[in-house]
């Protein structure tokens, strides 16, 4: 069976960040598309690549969806003329929902950091968890992952945080308005050099962490424990 290819990050990007926010910031005008049309038009292209993706690979997952449901609560939004502080709550809701779900599963059997980050496409976990076991390590080891899973949930409340306050500093403007697209396109822009990288940062730098600390509990070097090609 082919594996499904892995998107381009670059195309990822232009598809739902850079071609929305220049779809609202110029195409709201009576002129053009007017508010409605160029909202469901920027809209259309995270939904649409949401579901192509998820038509793809033949599933969904959770994150996935949780894209799905935030850009058709951002249509609602604007559409619906709502206040504009609900999309600050919207912006801050989605991330918060998952932190909070990560934050639960610290502890349980099952910390979602194994999911998320130690997970068999970045690492040869049966490998490392031999290794464990052959030096008595597992508990330790169990312990950095519940300790993991705390900072993972502290990612996305960080998120959350920033979202709302970078929602209420941008986005001023009645929804429904021209200036309300136009300033949805300028935060769709900004948050991904404000949030987005800061976040993935983050991630990177916890995905070093628990490496290290993994190195320490099973005596393999980093490349041992990553997956190859």
């Amino acid at each position: 069976m082919t594996k499904t290819a892995k998107p381009n990050p670059l195309f990822e990007i232009a598809i739902t960040i850079i071609v929305p926010a220049v779809v609202l910031m110029n195409l709201s005008s009576d002129q053009r598309l007017g508010n409605t049309g160029a909202l469901m038009l920027a809209l259309a292209f995270p939904l649409g690549w949401g579901l192509w993706e998820g038509w793809a690979r033949r599933k969904l997952s959770w994150l996935s969806v949780l894209g799905v449901v935030s850009t058709l609560l951002t249509g609602g939004i604007g559409l619906l003329a709502l206040d504009a502080r609900w999309l600050a709550v919207k912006e801050a809701a989605v991330p918060t929902l998952i932190g909070s779900v990560i934050l639960g599963s610290a502890w349980t059997a099952s910390p979602l950091i194994r999911m998320l980050v130690f997970n068999a496409t970045l690492f040869d976990v049966e490998r490392v968890h031999k290794a464990l076991d052959e030096r008595h390590n597992t508990p330790a080891f169990e312990r950095r992952l519940r300790t993991g899973t705390i900072l993972l949930a502290g990612t996305f409340f960080f998120s959350a945080v920033a979202n709302y306050l970078l929602t209420r500093w941008v986005v001023h403007s009645p929804a429904g308005t021209e200036s309300f697209n136009q300033e949805l396109g300028r935060l769709t822009l900004l948050s991904y050099p404000i949030i987005a990288v800061p976040s993935m940062i983050m991630m990177m730098a916890l995905m070093f962490w628990l490496a290290r600390g993994a190195k320490a509990l099973t005596g393999l070097d980093l490349g041992d424990m990553l997956q190859g090609d």
